[in-house]
């Protein structure tokens, strides 16, 4: 049981949940810290932190899990991914299957955590949806990887709502700091993703699937990349200004700024590590350099909010 649990694991990344959950944790952070247009702070729950963090590891281990299934036997015929789990048999696909469900399931359970705000509850079932059908674009456009930046970017958005639900039913504008901390978001995993699918150019080409790399070549897919990033860098500027008409500015300074211009020098290093005639270091640019980029920005925020 526990070889198998190791497994799943594996199969779904789940180390990789570092890419969603500091966006959704720093939404969180300024949505506890924000005033509302209107009456009193939002107060602070053990029990909304808990609720997001559940909701975050359940929806994306359902997202995942369902694209490993959906995926299968694309990944066989790939030779960079035919030692997946299931191409090579490791896990069954009723296994998954099972897996699947039980995060969808757990998904929907959590956000009863937020209650007395259902938002949360109605929302969870059209989020999978959405999530699960990213799963199919690489069939029908290259536009995918910006479905899979849409996807992410609903995590501070969705974390926003969970918690300051009450606010935005009188006043829908509040949720505009994590929506522009969300097309960061999107900006940022679409530019990432496309670096990521250079590695499978020639298959992705011969198996006809969709993508920036397959359809516009290495070297465009880059460049297009870098735009994305440039987009993110200022995506994270407007962020201080992205408040509803006649609102409380956000309370950033100057360990904001500083996180910011490390962010973007650590975006110049990433796309320094690659290059459209060596992409051998394209592992170290998708996970280590992003996962400092993740986590660097939670703790600014929260710093920034706190001092």
């Amino acid at each position: 049981m526990w070889s198998r649990v190791c497994h799943l694991l594996e199969m779904i990344r789940f180390s990789h949940t570092v890419f969603a959950l500091p966006f959704a944790l720093s939404a969180a952070a300024m949505a506890w810290r924000v005033p509302p247009p209107q009456g009193k702070m939002v107060e602070f729950r053990w029990r909304d932190l808990l609720a997001i963090l559940l909701c975050m590891v359940c929806a994306r281990s359902a997202a995942m899990a369902f694209n490993r299934l959906a995926d299968r036997k694309i990944d066989a015929r790939n030779p960079r991914t035919q030692g997946r789990h299931l191409p090579a048999g490791t896990l069954s696909v009723a296994s998954v299957v099972l897996f699947a469900a039980t995060m969808s399931v757990g998904l929907v359970l959590s956000t009863l955590l937020f209650h007395p705000n259902w938002i949360p509850f109605f929302l969870a079932v059209p989020l999978l949806v959405f999530l699960f059908g990213y799963s199919y674009t690489k069939r029908f456009t290259w536009l995918s990887h910006f479905w899979l930046g849409t996807a992410l970017m609903l995590a501070p958005v969705a974390a926003w709502i969970s918690i300051r639900g009450g606010v935005l039913m009188g006043s829908p504008l509040d949720v505009l700091p994590a929506v522009v901390l969300g097309v960061a978001v999107l900006l940022w995993v679409a530019g990432f993703d496309m670096i990521y699918a250079c590695l499978d150019v020639e298959f992705d080409v011969s198996a006809r699937l969709h993508s920036v790399p397959a359809r516009w070549g290495v070297p465009t897919a880059l460049r297009l990349a870098a735009c994305c990033h440039l987009g993110m860098v200022l995506a994270l500027f407007m962020l201080p200004w992205s408040r509803h008409a006649g609102g409380p500015p956000l309370p950033f300074g100057g360990i904001y700024w500083s996180g910011i211009a490390l962010v973007a020098l650590l975006l110049l290093y990433e796309h320094a590590l690659v290059r459209p005639d060596d992409l051998s270091r394209v592992n170290v640019a998708f996970f280590y350099v992003n996962a400092v980029i993740s986590f660097g920005l939670l703790a600014v925020i929260i710093l920034d909010l706190h001092l």
